[in-house]
């Protein structure tokens, strides 16, 4: 069985992010969205939170799960017997970032990361870019993150301004 890890912080899951798992789903046979922690920024939501608004933005996706990740990636991967990374570009800077990644986890352990191109209208598209623009109010959240992460991502922002 073809196994994939998406990994990542998603803080919050994006538009960007949801393509991506999307798109692979239709390539392997299972797909494992991997919640780490980014421990060089302040987290929005909290493990449980990302996994709960992840799953109901996946639940269309039989052969997608997620699940909280510890450690190097690549030990959680051979922890459920996956062999593939995918991760998304958006641009020539994320293409460099990766591609060092990429190589670091093939040092490390017999994996092989696929890279899946940003749509046009995802390029853009940050997590912290999407925190910092509805941190100040704005309104159309629905072209950057799924509804449910649009309807957490108010929620929270507005109990932070409390």
């Amino acid at each position: 069985m073809s196994i994939a890890v998406f990994p990542g912080s998603f803080d919050p899951l994006t538009n960007g992010h949801l393509d991506i798992i999307k798109r692979a789903s239709e390539i392997f046979e299972k797909v494992i969205v991997g919640v780490g922690n980014n421990t060089s920024k302040a987290a929005l939501f909290t493990p449980q939170e990302k996994i709960e608004l992840i799953n109901i933005a996946v639940k269309n996706l039989p052969n997608v799960e997620v699940a909280i990740m510890k450690g190097l990636t690549v030990q959680f991967m051979a922890d459920i017997g996956a062999k593939y990374i995918v991760r998304g570009l958006r641009n020539g800077k994320d293409f460099e970032y990766e591609r060092d990644i990429a190589g670091m986890n093939s040092a490390l352990a017999d994996v092989e990361t696929v890279l899946l191109l940003a749509k046009p209208e995802n390029q853009n598209i940050s997590s912290s870019m999407v925190k910092e623009i509805g941190s100040m109010g704005a309104e159309n959240m629905a072209r950057f993150v799924p509804a449910i992460v649009v309807e957490a991502l108010k929620e929270r922002l507005n109990a932070q301004k409390k």
